[in-house]
Formats: C-alpha cells, structure tokens, sequence
C-alpha cells in the first residue's frame, strides 16, 4: 500500500524525508567508519572485543537497512515507514542500554554509539512528527482494512 504522490511531493514530505535521509547517511557513514576501525584494531582485544564485532556489525548492518527503508518509505511504502519508525525507536532503547551497562563496551564504542543515538533521535522526532504519521495514516489504515 502507497500513499498518493501528490501527498509525497509535498513540500513538507519532501523535507521531511531529506532530513531522515541526512541522519541516516550519517549513522550508516559513522558506523562504517567503526566497522573499519574495528578491523584495524582487530590485534588490540583491550579495545575490540568479541561484543564490539558483534554490535559494530549489527549497527552497519541496520543503518544501511534502515537507509533503505528510509528510500522506500519516502515513494510511499506504508511497511517501510512502520518498519523505519519501530526500528529507529528499538535501536535508541538499545544504545541507551550499552551506554549504560558497564563493562562489556570499551568508552569510544560507548561514544560512538552516543553519536549513532542522536542521529537515530533525529530520524524517530521526524517519522513520529504529526506530518509523516498523518499522510502515512490513511496508508495504513487502507492496509488494516484489506487485511479484516
């Protein structure tokens, strides 16, 4: 199910969906960068641990995920849009959660998980804003329907 193009040319929309895009390309970039310093780091296991491969992967891994999801919800994909709002929301909970668990993560993952964050925070303000819920919400209610 799509939401109609005059809706996603709209000025608003089309702002709406560059700044996600924007943070994004950002997160995907950042954990790029640490997927490549972890590799180099690799001989170092005081800095890269086993849970910093793991969590470094799984963050390239969702950011480019999430960056398609982003594309698509913007041509108007009401599954990419809910994916793209529970996805950036679950991803917060859980770099909220490594910041704060001593231990397991070396401080500059800890940071750059920060920074990941507040990306991922600019991304959820934007898809939870009263614009992109309202044009998706006709969207996903014509989905609830056919599914009845």
């Amino acid at each position: 199910m799509t939401t109609t193009d005059v809706n996603l040319n709209h000025s608003q929309t089309l702002r709406a969906f560059r700044t996600v895009r924007r943070f994004l390309a950002a997160y995907l970039g950042l954990s790029v960068i640490t997927l490549a310093a972890i590799v180099a780091l690799a001989d170092h296991p005081s800095i890269v641990n086993t849970a910093v491969w793991i969590r470094g992967t799984a963050v390239a891994v969702s950011a480019a995920i999430t960056l398609v999801l982003a594309v698509r919800a913007a041509r108007g994909s009401y599954g990419a849009f809910r994916r793209l709002r529970i996805i950036s929301a679950v991803m917060l909970v859980v770099i909220v959660a490594i910041i704060v668990t001593p231990g397991t993560f070396p401080l500059w993952m800890k940071i750059e998980q920060g920074l990941c964050g507040i990306a991922l925070l600019g991304v959820a303000a934007v898809v939870n804003g009263r614009h992109l819920r309202t044009l998706f919400a006709a969207s996903g209610a014509e989905l609830r329907a056919e599914r009845s």
